[in-house]
């Protein structure tokens, strides 16, 4: 007898486990629909997916388990796809940072806007102006963000939990598999490895006076599998390592390529995320590092990544076509 594919658990464990949000299926054909315009147009998109996933403790959720992740490497990776010609469906955490908006994180956008002698005329937009300490560059940004509108290059698509996010990409991965190898998927979400079954979850608001709090958890399914097999396989497919000992960090990365056979890993660790990565792929070793000089120049480890990134995925369409 036939082992049952591996989608087909999946796909079970999703159904049952993971509330499916209402607009999944309006989503998918929105991003089928992005797709198939770009792929006409001779463009490659990726998916960004990007931010954290916060995980119910309660059906009427009030706590919630959640991690670091502010989405800085995905919204970033977003920018640098889309300046080197790529379309991009983001797939982001709500409320995470956003490609363009990132660049004034902790600003207060108004205290960075006032009125021409104080009051000025109402609704005039003329009549209000920059403080350019506080939003340095606004108009470089605003002019790039404008034609990525306009170009109808980005693609946004919010999450907000684990049961979200899961359905989301997995909706994600069918819309693109229309377009085969010209697809890229850039899984940089910081996606939760555990998570409370619906049915296990109580009601209400967990009451403190109940003494202290156990949890037992169950291990979310392994969706890089299906994704990369069933969902989208003819994809490019980069997944993120991240550990706190880089002492296990390759091995770790080299195992994920070794169970999943898709195409790349970005490892690094948490200390030196934002200036060292080694891209780990079944062939090569790329170590990329930020040197002082390129810190000072306000260079991004992303920028570097995207890069090397692109390049694979040229060699990948290559070898598919040949």
């Amino acid at each position: 007898m036939a082992e049952p594919r591996v989608s087909s658990s999946i796909d079970g464990t999703l159904a049952e486990e993971f509330a499916v949000p209402s607009h999944v299926e309006e989503v998918k054909e929105k991003m089928a629909a992005f797709a198939g315009l770009h792929a006409a147009a001779g463009r490659r998109v990726v998916l960004v997916t990007s931010g954290g996933t916060k995980v119910p403790l309660e059906s009427r959720t009030v706590r919630f388990l959640d991690n670091f992740s502010s989405g800085r490497r995905g919204a970033a990776s977003a920018e640098y796809f889309m300046d080197s010609g790529y379309a991009v469906v983001f797939l982001h955490r709500h409320r995470s940072l956003y490609p363009y908006a990132r660049m004034f994180p902790g600003t207060d956008l108004l205290d960075g806007l006032r009125l021409r002698g104080g009051d000025g005329a109402a609704g005039d937009p003329a009549d209000v102006l920059v403080d350019r300490r506080l939003l340095p560059n606004v108009g470089k940004v605003l002019r790039r963000y404008q034609e990525v509108k306009d170009g109808k290059l980005l693609l946004p698509v919010e999450f907000s939990t684990l049961s979200e996010y899961l359905h989301l990409l997995k909706a994600a991965a069918q819309a693109l598999s229309t377009i085969g190898a010209t697809a890229m998927f850039y899984l940089a979400a910081a996606v939760s490895d555990f998570y409370i079954p619906a049915s296990e979850m109580p009601e209400h608001k967990i009451q403190s006076s109940n003494g202290p709090l156990q949890l037992s958890m169950k291990m979310v399914p392994k969706i890089l599998s299906p994704l990369v097999k069933d969902w989208a396989p003819q994809a490019f497919v980069t997944s993120f390592k991240l550990e706190t000992d880089a002492a296990i960090l390759l091995e770790r990365a080299r195992r994920a390529l070794d169970t999943y056979r898709h195409q790349a890993v970005v490892a690094n660790v948490l200390d030196s995320r934002r200036g060292h990565v080694v891209v780990v792929t079944p062939g090569s070793q790329a170590e990329l590092l930020l040197s002082d000089d390129d810190v000072k120049n306000q260079v991004e480890i992303e920028q570097r990544i995207v890069s090397n990134l692109t390049s694979a995925h040229d060699r990948f369409i290559s070898g598919q076509a040949g």
